[in-house]
């Protein structure tokens, strides 16, 4: 039962986690709707492992340096909405300038972009390698496993939406 239940609730904590990583995926595949497949995979892939990453890196923290991250804990949610603000005012800004310009935006997004949107949709999943801090390493490494592959499958997801939808309204999408 208790194997069940950690299944279950790493499954429900990958979902919850994922969100923010799936209206990014849509929104990535509204801009590129042509997106290739590689490219989807690649997306998905980048922050499922940022997914990964980030509850690793917070369970870590709590077995070595503890005291510095308790301070740092309630400036995450804040971190977060930095970023996440910085990217989506960047796309807008990019959006209006092109779309006054009259030409079409490049769709494809930069590894840097890429890399920034992945810290910004998982920067919550630091948090969550916090309250895991009474796991055992391999227990937190199988949930931060999970809440990767959760992520995955939903950023497919939302790329495939996002794909479906931009086909029919890419002039519209990119602003």
């Amino acid at each position: 039962m208790k194997i069940f239940l950690f299944l279950v609730n790493s499954i429900a904590l990958g979902a919850g986690l994922a969100m923010d990583a799936f209206s990014v995926s849509i929104a990535n595949a509204l801009n590129d709707p042509v997106m290739s497949k590689k490219r989807r995979l690649l997306i998905a892939a980048t922050f499922g492992g940022f997914q990964f990453l980030m509850p690793m890196a917070g369970w870590i923290c709590v077995h070595t340096i503890v005291n510095l991250f308790q301070s740092f804990q309630k400036c995450i949610p804040w971190i977060a909405l930095l970023l996440l603000s910085y990217i989506g005012g960047k796309a807008l800004l990019e959006g209006i300038r092109h779309h006054q310009e009259g030409c079409i935006p490049k769709g494809r997004l930069s590894g840097k972009e890429l890399f920034l949107q992945g810290v910004a949709t998982s920067i919550d999943a630091l948090s969550v390698g916090f309250t895991i801090a009474n796991y055992q390493a391999f227990s937190a490494f199988l949930v931060s496993l999970i809440v990767a592959v959760v992520t995955f499958l939903i950023c497919l997801l939302g790329l495939a939406l996002g794909k479906r939808v931009g086909l029919k309204l890419q002039a519209k999408a990119s602003l």
